[in-house]
């Protein structure tokens, strides 16, 4: 499978992914939030996803861009219905837009910490339903980002991510709240 993405001018994602963390995570919304609104890129890059979708797979990264250096990833993800990630956080800054259905998100902040190997607490601060034109979701690494992202409606769903560099050797951690447990993750 191809999964490269025609991707905007490099030296837009380029700039943003200079920035600090978080001036880097308000550009890339802004940056997404025009992406999903432009026709074009909807018509030629999203809609045949859903064609040739597997509505009873697990989501995945349907196409991607990523800068030769690593300093950014744009990833267009397909949520086929009951999909959803586990609980995770990233090692960069991120961010995402749903462009067609509707997918859920869950926060969640870490209660311990972080002095035990192995060992998390968390608990669900607050969860969303973003739709298109709702807005742009972003993330901060580490526990700035604990979240989980899925599509619990009856219908597929697509987003777009765009994430900066890593702050880390890894990719981020994933989360196990029935046993308080973390693991690094080294590729999502």
């Amino acid at each position: 499978m191809d999964t490269r993405l025609f991707a905007p001018d490099p030296k837009v994602l380029e700039e943003i992914s200079n920035l600090p963390i978080e001036s880097a995570s308000r550009r890339a919304a802004g940056f997404l939030a025009r992406l999903v609104g432009n026709a074009s890129f909807l018509s030629a890059r999203v809609l045949p996803l859903l064609q040739g979708a597997d509505l009873n797979g697990d989501w995945h990264v349907a196409c991607r861009h990523d800068a030769p250096d690593g300093s950014y990833s744009l990833q267009v993800f397909v949520w086929p219905p009951g999909s959803r990630t586990r609980i995770h956080d990233h090692s960069s800054w991120g961010a995402y837009c749903c462009a067609v259905g509707t997918v859920l998100e869950e926060r969640y902040e870490r209660l311990d910490d972080g002095s035990v190997p192995d060992h998390a607490r968390l608990r669900k601060i607050w969860q969303l339903a973003w739709s298109r034109g709702d807005g742009v979701s972003t993330v901060l690494p580490g526990d700035g980002g604990i979240h989980r992202v899925g599509n619990p409606g009856g219908a597929p769903a697509v987003s777009v991510h765009l994430y900066g560099p890593r702050v880390g050797t890894f990719d981020g951690r994933d989360y196990d709240i029935s046993r308080d447990y973390v693991c690094d993750r080294t590729e999502i």
